[in-house]
């Protein structure tokens, strides 16, 4: 049965890079049923994207979301700094999927100031150039922690994360990550708003400061890289989902309880003509369109 929520907000999904655990993802977003999705930043690599390397988790993580609005859930895509080129087309919607910088949120008398946080990458700002390069070094270290990973499982040992290690070892990282988040709780209390919801430095996190008698709670989504997390919002709290392999395991078809609402036929479902065709359209408009034309393809 599907797990029903009133806000989904995942970001760091780099789509498109060998990192990205986009099989991971679409069981997630097959077990839930939300009303709003909010896909915060980096959702499509497009620094790194290569037209021979987007396997079908891919595709079908992007079929997921269009299919989920296609049925009601209001999707905003707000703009990373890896999908940048996204943002001259800003303010764009299309049925349930809206194109966004940043959103600003009402929820039980709060204010909610939800962002990427790329802005506050001052390196991202000062030298972009080299800032790919760095993406495209991150993501061979994922790529090959992968694989050390599959022989550590295969000796039995537990998996280990060499970019978590690394940013934990390293002062200035640590430090950077601080920065950021206090930088996003500083400008949250001068802009008067309750909430600040980031993402960006693939840290899930929830925490709350006191800035000069106001009370400031900062979010953050992490990322389907490393952590492979969301932000949850039900009955009025937020929580941090972190997926776990076990709660997805397969369950022979004669054990399975018949739910109407989760059907095996879903993933029939997913490889109709039409949902890949809509699949490909979203593709070719995130990831250019001629000069003039200024309307996104059908979904």
């Amino acid at each position: 049965m599907k797990r029903e929520l009133d806000i989904v907000i995942i970001s760091d999904t780099h789509l498109g890079t060998y990192g990205c655990h986009a099989a991971e993802l679409l069981n997630y977003l097959r077990s839930i049923k939300v009303d709003t999705l909010i896909l915060n930043g980096d959702f499509i690599d497009m620094w790194q994207f290569r037209r021979r390397y987007f396997p079908r988790e891919h595709i079908q993580v992007i079929q997921r979301i269009l299919k989920m609005a296609a049925k009601g859930t209001k999707v905003y895509y707000i703009t990373g700094n890896h999908d940048d080129a996204l943002r001259r087309y800003s303010d764009f919607s299309s049925g349930n999927i809206h194109l966004r910088d940043k959103l600003i949120l009402k929820l039980k008398g709060q204010s909610y100031w939800i962002f990427h946080g790329d802005i506050f990458d001052v390196f991202i700002r000062i030298s972009p150039f080299i800032a790919k390069l760095g993406g495209k070094g991150y993501d061979w270290l994922i790529l090959f922690n992968r694989f050390i990973n599959k022989i550590r499982m295969a000796m039995g040992l537990q998996r280990m994360s060499f970019t978590k290690r690394i940013k934990d070892g390293v002062k200035k990282a640590v430090k950077f990550v601080g920065d950021f988040e206090q930088t996003a709780i500083r400008l949250a209390a001068e802009e008067q708003y309750d909430y600040v919801i980031c993402g960006h430095i693939h840290r899930p996190q929830m925490r709350v400061q006191d800035v000069k008698g106001r009370k400031i709670t900062y979010l953050n989504s992490g990322d389907w890289i490393e952590n492979l997390t969301a932000l949850e919002y039900k009955w009025g709290r937020w929580s941090i989902y972190e997926y776990d392999p076990a709660d997805y395991e397969y369950v022979n078809p004669m054990l399975r309880v018949k739910d109407k609402d989760y059907q095996a036929v879903e993933d029939d479902e997913e490889q109709s003509d039409s949902s890949n065709q809509d699949a490909e359209a979203f593709l070719h408009y995130m990831l250019g369109r001629p000069e003039g034309q200024h309307e996104m393809p059908p979904l």
